[in-house]
């Protein structure tokens, strides 16, 4: 008896951190773990929250059908909108982690009108500067013009230093010295990392 319950519990929680396309919904987020390339180690190590999370990219999924879309914005293609395979095939050349993230239930949310509201950027520039634009978007800005009617995330401080600690990361030092800009240290934005802890979010596992 005991065995059949343990063997039971381990099936349910295999089935919540290994979800499959027919489990995803319409709205439901990705959040890509930290690539090999020194920005995504950047943005990752300087936008660190209580949850320990290593986000450097996020994206929305878009159901259509018995069809998978994923919705982002990337620096080599700016905001798109590709299948979801696709995109999850790609990744998985790279070992990235990819985690499915989903707006809480007693959240009231119009998704249609999000998705919606994502389509309308389709075709932007990436936004290499961070700073919040309405001419180009980077991956987290993106999402979260999609869902500004709703309030599900809100923008925040932006810092380019490690925790606890004064100076500027050198990766960003570096960065920036390349576009001749001056760190936007301050400046309301928003990263994969901060919207990953969302209350307002349950994370419903790993692809």
């Amino acid at each position: 008896m005991k065995f059949n319950l343990l063997w039971t519990l381990l099936l349910v929680l295999s089935c919540q951190t290994t979800p499959q396309f027919h489990d995803l919904r319409n709205g439901d987020l990705l959040f890509i773990g930290e690539s090999t390339g020194n920005l995504s180690k950047a943005i990752s190590e300087v936008t660190q929250t209580h949850k320990k999370t290593n986000y450097s990219h996020m994206g929305i999924i878009e159901k259509e059908g018995s069809t998978y879309w994923f919705l982002h914005s990337n620096p080599k293609n700016g905001t798109e909108r590709i299948p979801l395979e696709e995109y999850i095939s790609t990744e998985k050349k790279h070992s990235s982690q990819i985690d499915v993230y989903r707006i809480k239930s007693d959240q009231e949310v119009d998704i249609t009108s999000a998705i919606d509201e994502a389509k309308t950027l389709l075709g932007k520039p990436y936004n290499f500067t961070y700073i919040l634009s309405d001419s180009a978007y980077y991956c987290s800005d993106f999402v979260y013009k999609a869902f500004s009617k709703d309030s599900i995330f809100k923008l925040n401080p932006m810092t380019f230093k490690n925790h606890g600690e004064t100076e500027f990361h050198q990766g960003w030092i570096d960065y920036y010295q390349k576009w001749n800009l001056e760190i936007p240290e301050g400046e309301l934005g928003c990263n994969p990392n901060g919207m990953a802890s969302s209350e307002k979010l349950i994370k419903v596992g790993t692809l």
